[in-house]
């Protein structure tokens, strides 16, 4: 799935079947709902889940708990807009 096909699902209701829990976190967080987003990941010990933990924790802003997580993650911290985290971690999620 492109960005932009991934980005007319946030008119739905529900995230694309078939998501993975990161991807669905990255939907519920564009749709504004931080709380579900978190809910999915929080409990993952995953790099990967750890780095989208670490975005949300930016969008949050909290940075001190993201550079927690984007350690815990192995990335560097991300150093543009949210906008661009969040294109770039769907990017790399669908790799």
């Amino acid at each position: 799935m492109t960005l932009e096909e991934f980005k007319e699902t946030l008119t739905h209701p529900l995230p694309p079947e078939n998501s993975s829990v990161q991807i669905k976190a990255l939907w519920h967080d564009a749709k504004g709902d931080w709380k579900v987003a978190h809910d999915l990941i929080d409990h993952l010990e995953d790099s990967t889940s750890a780095h989208v933990h670490a975005y949300l924790h930016r969008v949050e802003g909290d940075l001190w708990n993201a550079r927690y997580w984007y350690k815990k993650a192995g990335q560097p911290e991300f150093n543009g807009t949210l906008v661009e985290e969040w294109e770039h971690l769907f990017a790399l999620l669908n790799q």
